[in-house]
């Protein structure tokens, strides 16, 4: 494989270990666990591996005698940068405890396992990746591990290679299901521990126990990067308004963060729309608003920031999702292979009146949209809405109607952008790079300890490194019950943007100067190389949320 400097520099990088991690370790056990909601309903689900303890790593003089071992690994769901460097760390850690050990990777997500397809993970190819993004080591898969035959196929497998672990990384689904697997084996005595760990670059899969999952730090500095020169350019020419989506599809994370690093003059926050109940006319009114005030001072360009799943948080539109994906899971064979067109029909006939309207009212490249085919959970792939062009087109109306009536005298000139796939593979921030590695050592000893049914944990890291606090928490803690695809499931809860929280209140005091003058920042690009104060920082949103 043919490398940059960069690369060829940043595999020399050797990743920060907290002092629990660092030599030999002992276990400091909690107090036993409940799930933050539905707590009846969770047990019952989960008899093996409900109410098991939190679990500490500390420092110890004892040095133990690790028997070697056989584990898998799995990388489930979107690409986060830190991916490789949490292989690198469980690899290391089986290592460091018994040479003998093997880490078998397998391919393309969760599919593999059902497939068989495998690959053993040795120190030339873990080598190719240290500190490097993506996840072509393996490479990912969207495949749900829900169904029995799925983890007797997996058995079939794990068994064969002599495999006792089972490592799978991934967001809040795929975490979901590794604990469902690791119920189900625990209940059969099968003999194979499962761990997951924390990924997303939404953010979204946080809570008191996970302080963040990897790759929202590297994403973000690297959405910053990009909206800060969007931003220069804005300032230098002097005549656009940049309409820039932002990935995070189930919270406004990303955008929130990027706006706190960016300043830019708008940024809508999915959470507030709901929970102010606002409509699509009202956030188009608030953007035209800005616009005209800035036209007025002669100031005719501008940023507005856009999460991906805006349109989800709109209430009406909420309401009517829910209904379109109850009634499409119901119906699917009666839907299956009729024309977009079609669909549209059948739907306006199906839906409650209410909803029917808010469908008809909606342009029509959203409405087929929102009635063509799910992603694998079941959900709209919002990510296909086109929201920024939307509401662009929505706010010129707007300004328009304001012309002619002389409220607004400007020159009103969007652009669009959609940043997501920029920042899912980018060489991970030296944060991420020690936190990712911390997780994966983290995994590797819950494995060691006897451990399954936890989700390895790495806290306290705006602190300095060897101060970080790793441990395991059990993921049944995170569970509730949710409706998914028609039914209720237990599903780890999504972390949203809290409308209390420190990140969205310094946000929130300052918005107003944002939108009328220019306050632009310009993060620049990632440094991996120099002061720590440059290099090791974390988000803005984290160093607020801890009160760094």
């Amino acid at each position: 494989m043919k490398k940059s400097a960069l690369q060829i520099a940043r595999e020399a990088y050797q990743p920060k270990l907290p002092l629990g991690l660092r030599g030999n370790v002992s276990v400091k056990e909690g107090e036993p666990t409940q799930s933050v909601a539905d707590q009846e309903e969770i047990k019952k689900l989960f008899p093996n591996t409900y109410g098991l303890p939190l679990v500490e790593f500390v420092p110890s003089e004892e040095k133990k005698d690790y028997a070697p071992i056989n584990v898998g690994v799995i990388l489930s769901g979107g690409q986060a940068p830190g991916g490789h460097n949490v292989i690198c760390g469980i690899f290391d850690m089986l290592k460091k405890q018994n040479p003998e050990s093997k880490l078998y990777g397998f391919l393309m997500g969760p599919g593999g396992l059902v497939d068989h397809d495998y690959k053993e993970l040795t120190a030339d190819i873990i080598d190719e990746y240290r500190n490097t993004g993506g996840f072509d080591l393996i490479g990912s898969g969207r495949t749900k591990l829900e169904l029995e035959g799925q983890f007797e196929k997996g058995l079939e497998i794990l068994k064969q290679l002599n495999i006792t672990a089972l490592v799978i990384i991934g967001g809040d689904d795929s975490n979901t299901n590794a604990c469902v697997l690791a119920e189900y084996y625990a209940a059969k005595n099968a003999g194979v521990q499962v761990i997951g760990c924390p990924k997303t670059i939404d953010g979204d899969l946080k809570n008191e126990q996970i302080e963040t999952s990897f790759g929202f730090d590297t994403a973000c500095k690297t959405y910053a990067e990009v909206i800060g020169n969007i931003q220069r350019d804005a300032n230098s020419a002097r005549k656009y308004w940049h309409f820039i989506k932002l990935m995070g599809r189930s919270a406004s994370h990303i955008a929130l963060e990027c706006a706190l690093q960016c300043q830019p003059n708008v940024c809508i926050v999915s959470e507030e729309v709901e929970a102010k109940e606002q409509t699509l006319d009202e956030i188009v009114e608030y953007i035209a608003g800005v616009v005209a005030k800035r036209a007025a001072a002669g100031n005719n360009f501008g940023t507005i920031l856009i999460p991906e799943g805006l349109i989800e948080f709109v209430p009406a539109i909420k309401k009517l999702i829910a209904e379109l994906n109850d009634l499409l899971a119901e119906h699917a064979a009666e839907v299956d292979g009729l024309d977009v067109a079609d669909i549209r029909e059948w739907l306006c006939k199906n839906l409650t009146p209410a909803n029917a309207a808010t469908f008809k009212s909606l342009p029509e490249g959203v409405g087929n949209q929102l009635a063509l085919e799910r992603d694998p959970h079941g959900n709209v792939q919002v990510s296909l809405i086109e929201t920024e062009k939307l509401l662009s087109e929505m706010v010129g109306k707007k300004l328009a109607e304001w012309k002619k009536e002389g409220k607004y005298v400007g020159k009103f000139a969007p652009l669009h952008h959609f940043f997501g796939y920029e920042g899912r593979c980018a060489a991970p921030s030296n944060y991420d790079a020690d936190y990712c590695y911390a997780l994966g050592s983290s995994a590797a000893q819950l494995i060691a300890n006897g451990k399954t049914g936890y989700m390895a944990i790495v806290k306290n890291t705006t602190a300095p490194a060897e101060n970080w606090v790793a441990g395991g928490v059990p993921i049944t803690m995170m569970l509730n019950m949710e409706r998914r695809s028609g039914a209720m499931k237990p599903v780890i809860k999504k972390a949203l943007v809290r409308l209390d929280g420190a990140p969205f209140k310094t946000f929130a005091a300052q918005r107003e100067e944002w939108a009328e003058n220019t306050c632009f920042i310009y993060p620049g690009p990632i440094q991996y190389f120099g002061p720590s104060e440059v290099c090791d920082r974390t988000t803005v949103t984290l160093a607020l949320e801890q009160n760094a």
